[in-house]
């Protein structure tokens, strides 16, 4: 597969996305540890929507109460996403069970499979998110949060759709892709 120099910017601009988001990540390890260990995939699926709920929101009413703007919402989505993946692979405990090493590497494993998906996606699909407003990917974040919840609902089981994991990767690359339009693209600091 022939690499264009869009799509090598693409990989790049996603690796760089992605370290912001660890960066956080291993911050808020130090601070809770693996805490969200006891979290079930139903609850991290409630977490992201009220992240994206807030950048509808946003989006919408032209401005936040909070002090926080879309950049941190969407990091917010991407480390949910990558906490729902560990979650559904390992299962979810009453107690914190795992040390912050074990989560970095859990959380690295899961970045990489997104970045992998991405680049598939992006050969085919010809570097399109580019020509997306950021606003649909919002929609489309929402979109795949009510196919989770969906999809929870009966157990896990599809009939003919992708299931709980895929959508989750979906998430995943889509509030990166809104994060490196509004930060990377843009130059703009959102928060």
């Amino acid at each position: 597969m022939k690499e264009t120099k869009k799509t090598a910017d693409t990989n790049m601009e996603f690796d760089e996305v992605i370290k912001m988001c660890r960066a956080l990540y291993i911050k808020k390890l130090q601070d809770y540890g693996a805490s969200w260990r006891i979290m079930r995939p139903e609850s991290l699926t409630d977490q992201i929507f009220i992240k994206a709920k807030r950048i509808r929101s946003i989006e919408t009413k032209g401005v936040s109460l909070i002090d926080e703007g879309i950049r941190s919402e969407l990091i917010g989505i991407v480390n949910y996403g990558i906490i729902a993946l560990i979650q559904l692979e390992h299962g979810f405990s009453d107690t914190v069970d795992k040390d912050s090493e074990w989560a970095i590497k859990e959380y690295d494993k899961y970045a990489n499979a997104a970045l992998e998906l991405m680049k598939k996606k992006n050969h085919d699909y010809d570097e399109a998110w580019r020509g997306m407003r950021t606003t649909s990917y919002t929609d489309l974040i929402l979109t795949k949060i009510n196919r989770t919840k969906e999809i929870e609902s009966h157990n896990g089981k599809t009939v003919v759709s992708e299931g709980i994991d895929a959508n989750y990767m979906d998430m995943i690359n889509y509030a990166v892709f809104g994060l490196i339009k509004t930060v990377i693209e843009s130059g703009v600091n959102q928060d």
